[in-house]
């Protein structure tokens, strides 16, 4: 087993964040970025509760162009707020429906408003604005001469691009995440219900390491499965079924992302060449994800031996995705995703394909660029599929 990284982050890291954020904003001529979401919350603050699962109450990250960022919280997560490098922490008692913070960032954004400067939000793609509407409608009525920018590609174009030490938590992650796998021929039998299979998952993901397995999806069925999202039933795995499983495991806030599929007792014809088909698409797709290389690009080079087989590539839209504090992040390897890969990049390489009577599968690996190319994170799967 590998040596466990520390927890944590040092207060440079944050302070490294926040610089090349505010360098970014004097260019952009952002003069402030408000953040109300849990990922760029932790990213500039370090602030990580599990708290951000009830929806009563809202929390609020302000990064000014100097200085350290300042928090606008509910009173219960100042203790903990405290505990981060933040100095400037303001709190309410809450949830207090009829000013549920608002007051306070009205004040605090005031001078900006008065001297008609410009406030960053996150409005793109994969962002989401968590305080109610009607709130922030408010908050900007109280502000009349403050304009409004769009943040999202700058707060990207930082968190796409991992520090050493981020790579260290994902690095282990993946660790944890493979050595649970290679344990499924020990977890998994034939008469098995899937989930049960599915609960010996996250017994064994916790014991090897992993603070949580939030996310695991699979599917299980003869000669192939048809659908990778559902919840397990109580249905027996079944000589003759396919079974995969798809976890996103998590260790101090930094997820991996893989799966893995098995045969049990025999595996067909046909279900074989798919395995084949996808283990060497991803193959191409590790041996040609380097700088330089756009996301556009690599989707391509996937596409074309998924090809051989399949030519609409399972039709799930993209062919993987970044990877970090969140399961799935910035940028996507699809036809529509132009961003040039860099190093020190975390992606997934996820094709997928459909065969047979309308049976689906999907491979992924998870890999960090670095200056001569793909480096795996997760162990490589076996090169021919597995029998259990």
């Amino acid at each position: 087993m590998t040596e466990v990284p520390s927890r944590g982050f040092p207060e440079t890291e944050f302070e490294a964040r926040t610089h090349r954020a505010q360098f970014r904003m004097a260019a952009a001529a952002i003069d402030g970025i408000l953040f109300t979401s849990e990922p760029e919350i932790r990213y500039f603050s370090g602030f990580q509760t599990l708290f951000w699962q009830s929806p009563t109450r809202p929390w609020f990250l302000y990064l000014p162009s100097t200085g350290k960022p300042i928090a606008i919280i509910p009173e219960i997560g100042a203790q903990l707020m405290h505990s981060t490098w933040l100095d400037d922490i303001r709190t309410w008692s809450a949830p207090c429906p009829e000013d549920d913070g608002v007051s306070l960032l009205t004040e605090l954004l005031t001078p900006l408003a008065r001297e008609r400067k410009t406030l960053g939000v996150m409005k793109g793609h994969e962002t989401g604005l968590r305080m109610p509407l009607g709130d922030y409608e408010r908050l900007l009525q109280g502000l009349p001469n403050l304009s409004i920018a769009d943040a999202t590609g700058l707060v990207r174009s930082l968190r796409m691009i991992k520090s050493e030490r981020e790579i260290e938590k994902l690095a282990h992650i993946c660790a944890i995440g493979s050595r649970t796998f290679a344990k499924i021929p020990e977890l998994a039998h034939e008469g098995q219900p899937f989930e049960d299979l599915f609960r010996a998952f996250r017994r064994e993901g916790l014991a090897q390491g992993a603070d949580d397995v939030p996310y695991l999806v699979g599917g299980a069925d003869q000669g192939g499965y048809h659908d990778v999202i559902s919840p397990p039933s109580r249905r027996p795995l079944a000589r003759g079924d396919v079974l995969m499983l798809d976890t996103g495991a998590v260790w101090d806030g930094y997820y991996c992302d893989f799966d893995r599929n098995f045969a049990v007792g025999t595996a067909d014809e046909a279900t074989q060449r798919a395995y084949d088909v996808l283990w060497r698409a991803t193959e191409a797709g590790i041996n040609a994800a380097r700088a330089g290389v756009t996301c556009h690009q690599l989707y391509q080079v996937m596409r074309g031996v998924i090809a051989e087989l399949d030519d609409r590539g399972g039709d799930v839209g993209r062919l993987g995705h970044g990877l970090g504090m969140q399961l799935t992040e910035w940028p996507s390897h699809a036809p529509f995703d132009h961003t040039p890969i860099a190093e020190n990049m975390v992606l997934t390489l996820e094709p997928s394909l459909s065969y047979g009577d309308a049976r689906i599968m999907v491979h992924e690996e998870n890999i960090v660029i670095r200056e001569d190319g793909a480096q795996l994170l997760s162990e490589r799967a076996s090169r021919d599929l597995p029998v259990i």
